[in-house]
């Protein structure tokens, strides 16, 4: 079993912010692969994708309390460190580039830092989504709505995203990190 966690927040006034572009993944996900609707446990709403034997959770707590909803999941399931993949946003990449790791830090990223704090293990997959550079106010960035031209690079974004979760499914970081970091 696998889970591929989406961060973001809840509530109509953070759709589609840059801040919730892990959330926006996974919704991709559930539409082109006819999901259905999903249940609500473990403080997120949880989806199950059948044909690839998979979770796909989007934690409700608020990024900030992303921990508390994937480490409820991974002990209930008894999920693998390595069977995990985190999708964010991230400032330090330009918009709409791609990055996974197999570990590391959190990069200052407060959804992140819950959920390695949470599972108490820096040995987490990633999947690092690049929302480009705060203009002035970081909060107000991330927290900010797409623009015109950004909206119209998401389809082509998540395509990217789609292959990136497609060859991490596959089971070899490695070959997954070679393909979409390059």
């Amino acid at each position: 079993m696998k889970l591929i966690a989406g961060l973001g927040n809840p509530g109509t006034e953070y759709a589609f912010t840059r801040h919730n572009m892990g959330w926006l993944c996974i919704d991709t996900l559930v539409v082109r692969h006819n999901l259905g609707n999903p249940s609500h446990d473990f403080h997120g709403e949880l989806y199950k994708w059948h044909e690839k034997n998979t979770f796909l959770l989007k934690p409700l707590t608020y990024m900030n309390s992303s921990g508390l909803s994937v480490s409820e999941t991974v002990n209930y399931y008894k999920i693998a460190l390595d069977d995990i993949l985190i999708i964010y946003d991230d400032m330090a990449l330009p918009f709409g580039k791609l990055r996974m790791r197999a570990q590391g830090s959190a990069g200052g990223h407060n959804g992140l830092i819950s959920i390695l704090g949470s599972l108490g293990d820096i040995h987490v997959p990633r999947l690092r989504i690049g929302i480009g550079k705060a203009p002035s106010s970081m909060i107000n960035y991330v927290l900010g709505h797409f623009n015109d031209d950004e909206r119209n690079e998401l389809p082509g974004i998540m395509d990217k995203a789609e292959e990136a979760v497609n060859a991490w499914l596959e089971g070899n970081i490695q070959k997954a990190m070679t393909i979409i970091n390059r």
